[in-house]
């Protein structure tokens, strides 16, 4: 299926415009030192054009895609790559799949959008579907994961004063640290990280933090400011952090806590949910029912943005029409999407081969760790993985130069905080894939070995 690296690299290559060089010479570190293969010469004009009037809020990987299918995706030139991002887990039913595109399709040319002003006959479907699915009374529509994580803050807030009795203005979200759910001024509120926060602010008020995976911090948070604690809002795994996974105990203690104290357990599942873990959502390998569950990203197959929050009726039903909503959200293309998406995911059995293809790949990438001296550890769940990479010698530079070696192999993946290469392919993905790509991450890690 895929062209050979050695027929790709016997192909003449363009070197890149000033432009080009421009767009992604920001560097992770000035140590940065592995340059990898030239753009092909299409690729290097698509990304001199954009880089003319662009803005400049990304530094993306050398790479320019024009072409997905399943797990595999082509750059402007015609180069095949292992997508081993999937668009952060948005696209985990496979790039373009034929179920989601008809869907998209055949809506887009029926009916685009209504607004909420008027109802449409394909919201009812796809709640009726999901709720069902994931177990509760409740959706509301939105569009992305970010305003998902605002929707859930906001029902979050008015069940604390309607159904609690916190005083007007005082209820708290504790949310933990390293989190990440966006980039939206109450995402930046409630994040402890620099590189998105700073420079932003004022800030929104009414966040607390505590360390991720700490019960007793917890504890003792909740036992100072409980009674006016609206919700603990958590990832299960804390994916931009760098694939961080807690004790089994950890969320069932989050959980038992939330109970104690009378206030709501939400779960960000944007990047963890739909499959991507091996279980429909990352809660249920812990057993854990979440008040309220904020879903994106993969809930259409990165086919359109749609995310959701799902509730029961205690929860969902304080907010009144006018309240709260969106244009876009509940639009019938985003409907037929969903139930697409799901509906695929279920029915050809997507979830199990997360569970088996990410068992395997997790023993292909502790092969690495044994046999290669920059490889430190790995850790995740299903096909949502993380390599540790020993950057001493480089700090903040080596794992962006490993996915450079490794886009050079005919695999696409991105480093996240730092030192740490995040690897989540579409969930179609097979054996043959799995080991193409581990042994292209081998044959990367050996140049820096």
């Amino acid at each position: 299926m895929c062209r050979t690296l050695r027929a790709f690299a016997a192909k003449p290559r363009s070197p890149l415009s000033r432009a080009a060089v421009r767009a992604y010479s920001a560097k992770p570190a000035a140590n940065k030192s592995y340059e990898g293969e030239p753009l092909g010469p299409k690729s290097a004009a698509a990304v001199a054009r954009e880089a003319k009037v662009g803005a400049e809020n990304y530094a993306p990987l050398p790479v320019v895609l024009s072409k997905g299918l399943g797990c595999r995706v082509w750059d402007a030139d015609g180069r095949e790559y292992l997508d081993f991002l999937s668009a952060y887990s948005a696209v985990n039913q496979g790039h373009c799949h034929p179920k989601i595109t008809a869907a998209l399709s055949a809506q887009a040319s029926t009916l685009a959008l209504t607004s909420r002003a008027f109802h449409n006959d394909v919201l009812g479907e796809w709640c009726e579907y999901a709720t069902k699915l994931f177990g509760y009374d409740r959706l509301l529509p939105m569009n992305t994961g970010v305003e998902g994580g605002e929707t859930a803050v906001k029902l979050a807030r008015r069940w604390a004063y309607d159904k609690k009795g916190v005083a007007p203005g005082d209820a708290v979200v504790i949310m933990a640290t390293d989190n990440f759910w966006g980039r939206s001024i109450a995402a930046l509120s409630s994040s402890s990280d620099p590189t998105c926060r700073g420079g932003f602010g004022p800030y929104a008020p009414g966040f607390e933090l505590v360390p991720y995976d700490d019960l007793g911090a917890l504890s003792a948070l909740l036992d100072d400011i409980g009674h006016r604690t609206a919700a603990v809002f958590l990832e299960p795994i804390q994916g931009e952090a760098g694939v961080v996974v807690p004790g089994d105990a950890y969320l069932p203690g989050v959980k038992a806590l939330c109970e104690k104290h009378g206030c709501l357990f939400v779960a960000d599942e944007v990047q963890t949910g739909i499959g991507r873990t091996g279980e429909l959502l990352a809660v249920d390998r812990v057993g854990v029912r979440p008040d309220m569950l904020v879903l994106g990203k993969a809930l259409s197959g990165g086919a359109y943005p749609v995310s959701a929050v799902l509730c029961d009726d205690d929860v969902m039903l304080n907010v009144r029409p006018g309240e709260h909503g969106s244009t876009y959200g509940g639009n019938p293309v985003a409907c037929k999407v969903g139930l697409a998406a799901l509906s695929c995911l279920i029915d050809e059995g997507m979830i199990a081969n997360a569970k088996a293809m990410g068992d395997a790949l997790d023993a292909r990438l502790k092969a690495c760790v044994a046999d290669r001296r920059i490889a430190l550890a790995t850790r995740g769940a299903g096909l949502l993985r993380a390599l540790i990479i020993d950057d001493a010698d480089k700090p903040g530079a080596l794992a962006y130069d490993v996915c450079l070696a490794l886009r050079d192999r005919g695999v696409l993946a991105k480093p996240t905080h730092g030192n740490i290469i995040r690897l989540a392919p579409p969930l179609v993905i097979a054996q043959a894939d799995i080991d193409e790509a581990a042994d292209a991450l081998d044959d990367a890690l050996k140049l820096f070995d």
